[in-house]
């Protein structure tokens, strides 16, 4: 499996010309998975923290140009990342907003990782998935559609929470104060 370097990713992120604001927001959604892969790695080692890293810096690069061009960024992320050769991250990124499947009875996966740790973070704060969720609601949940579409995604974030602290020794409103800034942008 070829995964991007986190310098690879910054030149990707520069080559895209993204938005300072959506990579302070990258990069915090990926300290938070980093903060997850090593409380999940106790029990599940065969986590790859690196491609958790890769895909949570780069989840949104496409979405400073989907401002003009109304692209869907989880889809063009995807294309982007598979075009560069690397199949592995393009499938997380592509599902960052909603995953395939909710599984219950499995190990916590990275693409579980990178898109509960992208609902717990608004612009570049940990947040709690209430606050997140009032956040989305407020500006994406315009059409009643769009705001049943967000209220089936929150249900199984809620799931998926629960899957991730279950078995570790933080609570998820406990999280904000424990996510270190271990990754900076360059």
């Amino acid at each position: 499996m070829k995964v991007p370097t986190q310098k690879e990713c910054f030149k990707i992120i520069k080559q895209m010309k993204m938005m300072d604001h959506i990579v302070d927001h990258s990069v915090m959604v990926c300290n938070v998975a980093l903060f997850l892969c090593q409380k999940l790695k106790r029990i599940n080692p065969e986590l790859d923290e690196n491609l958790a890293i890769s895909a949570a810096l780069l989840h949104d690069i496409t979405k400073t140009r989907s401002f003009t061009t109304k692209e869907i960024h989880s889809e063009t992320g995807c294309e982007l990342l598979e075009d560069l050769g690397y199949p592995e991250v393009a499938d997380i990124i592509r599902q960052h907003v909603i995953l395939d499947e909710y599984e219950n009875h499995s190990p916590v996966s990275e693409r579980e990782i990178v898109n509960y740790s992208d609902k717990r973070v608004l612009h570049d704060h940990v947040v709690s998935l209430e606050h997140r969720l009032e956040y989305i609601m407020e500006k994406y949940g315009k059409k009643q559609e769009y705001r049943k579409r967000i209220s089936i995604m929150w249900e199984n974030t809620l799931k998926l929470e629960n899957k991730i602290f279950k078995d570790l020794n933080v609570m998820p409103n406990g999280l904000p104060p424990l996510v270190i800034n271990k990754i900076t942008k360059n």
